[in-house]
């Protein structure tokens, strides 16, 4: 874990962090709310695994370090039983208050703020390439090979185990759907050819999979 909490490190002075005591106290806040027990695929791997993405993609981004710190800080809040994007809107909030107290600049904080909101519909503007990176890295999981986005949509399922199936159904359905009516899962050229097919497959098998009455 430590070399995690490095990566934190790294990415807030990037942007311009001036409070060690704040990094400090955001790193360990953020390592705590992804290490809830009631996370099963909003955890630290999936952390890892967008950090990976944006790692990977960094020279399509104007402010990597700012893409970083919003992957950091998207799922900081996630309360399965929180409806919309209440999720979303608690994160960007908890992002402002923890890198303000980490003394990043004001502009940085709220262009954080700003990515984080996206991740609720993904759906991001034209010539965005920050906003374009972290939700392609958010949706990676979408590509995977059958059998690992399988275990996702489990995943899923157990964190909301306290739904019933009928609901669950509905609502996830209406999840699958929306995302598939985008114009593009995928937004940065070199994921869109590599991605945008096997998600769609995915996604496509899923809901006409899912079980019915």
């Amino acid at each position: 874990m430590d070399e995690l909490i490095d990566r934190w490190h790294a990415a807030a002075y990037a942007a311009g962090a001036t409070d060690p005591a704040g990094v400090a106290r955001a790193g360990s806040r953020l390592l705590a709310g992804w290490r809830e027990p009631h996370r099963h695929y909003h955890a630290l791997p999936h952390l890892r695994a967008v950090l990976a993405v944006v790692d990977s993609y960094a020279g399509s981004a104007r402010r990597p370090e700012l893409v970083r710190l919003a992957a950091w800080c998207h799922d900081a809040v996630y309360d399965p039983r929180a409806g919309g994007d209440a999720n979303e809107r608690a994160s960007a909030e908890l992002a402002g208050e923890l890198l303000a107290g980490a003394g990043l600049p004001d502009p940085a904080v709220t262009e954080v703020r700003r990515l984080v909101l996206l991740t609720a519909d993904h759906a991001v503007p034209a010539d965005d390439p920050d906003g374009a990176l972290l939700c392609d890295a958010d949706l990676a999981i979408l590509a995977a090979p059958p059998d690992r986005y399988d275990r996702y949509a489990a995943a899923v399922r157990r964190e909301y185990a306290h739904v019933p199936e009928p609901a669950f159904r509905a609502g996830r359905g209406q999840v699958l759907a929306h995302l598939l009516a985008l114009p593009a899962l995928y937004r940065l050229p070199a994921l869109h050819a590599r991605w945008e097919a096997p998600a769609r497959a995915n996604l496509t098998r899923e809901l006409t999979t899912l079980p019915h009455p």
